[in-house]
């Protein structure tokens, strides 16, 4: 089956705004904005944004809410940084023991551990450049580590009871369609692909979907505006201008062929959580943009069929 799903961050809550930044939404208002706005579930946002234990799966339940997953990203390069990683990795997935029985009471999807990598400093000042600079990627050596690293928490997630998938981020050391290549190469990982993210460097989704079908098990939706990446990239901005570029776009808008993406979903017969995401920065008054955005999504998914 296939569950369409949306995200905190669509609505500016996310790792770096959560109890940092004013006009962030609380956690229990994201919930029943995501429910008025028709979606099956959500993904979980920062631990703890939607409660913990019992009180989580009553949040999600008492919505009729599914969790989808969550994103963490971990120091991979880095053997001396994963066992406080992995710390982290148990708590998000102690969050799953409590939403996962909500999930099968509703017939839906297992929640995923959406992995990404922590970057390496310097990536984060050249987001969007690795596509056309591989001299920007690690070196073999370090492809070696990060391929240990992450199968080590690969493998604590399916010991666990869950199937982590992959995640391309912008500004990390896996953004370029060819990191993600060797992400497949040289690990067990499927893909979250996260579409918007390999718009704004330098990919094709729809055609990556299709190329790596038989890994691609957890998608993110959202589109992005090629040109306003391009013109970061030409100012050498750094990750911090994603957010002001407003590089991600609402479903229609940017670059995004939905309707071919949609073809191809149903072509490869995808099954699994579709998660809605349009990233946005919790701007004073940016709320009720963010909840029309996220109604107007959901329904060109449902004039697509989902």
């Amino acid at each position: 089956m296939i569950a369409v799903a949306n995200a905190p961050i669509s609505y500016g809550a996310f790792e770096l705004t959560v109890g940092i930044y004013p006009n962030v939404p609380d956690g229990v208002g994201v919930l029943d904005r995501v429910r008025d706005a028709g979606y099956a579930g959500v993904d979980l946002g920062p631990v703890g944004y939607f409660g913990l234990g019992a009180e989580i799966a009553e949040n999600l339940r008492s919505r009729g809410l599914g969790l989808t997953g969550g994103y963490l990203e971990l120091p991979f390069h880095d053997p001396a940084g994963m066992p406080a990683a992995l710390v982290e990795l148990a708590s998000l997935v102690d969050v799953f023991d409590a939403a996962a029985p909500v999930n099968v009471e509703l017939g839906l999807p297992a929640p995923r551990p959406t992995i990404a990598v922590i970057s390496l400093p310097y990536r984060r000042a050249v987001p969007g450049r690795a596509v056309n600079e591989p001299e920007l990627g690690y070196t073999e050596e370090q492809w070696a580590t990060f391929a240990e690293q992450a199968e080590i928490a690969a493998n604590y997630c399916r010991d666990r009871g869950y199937s982590p998938v992959f995640h391309n981020e912008t500004g990390t050391n896996v953004e370029a369609p060819w990191e993600l290549e060797k992400v497949l190469e040289l690990t067990s990982y499927d893909l979250c692909l996260d579409t918007g993210h390999l718009i704004a460097c330098g990919g094709d989704p729809v055609a990556s979907l299709r190329k790596w079908s038989d890994r691609v098990t957890h998608i993110h939706v959202k589109s992005a505006y090629r040109s306003r990446m391009q013109d970061l990239i030409d100012k050498n901005g750094d990750v911090e201008m994603i957010w002001s570029q407003k590089i991600f776009a609402p479903l229609g808008e940017g670059d995004l062929d939905l309707p071919a993406l949609a073809s191809a979903i149903r072509d490869i017969n995808y099954e699994g959580w579709i998660v809605v995401e349009q990233d946005i920065f919790p701007d004073e008054g940016s709320l009720p943009g963010a909840e029309q955005d996220q109604r107007n999504n959901r329904a060109i998914l449902r004039d697509l069929g989902f």
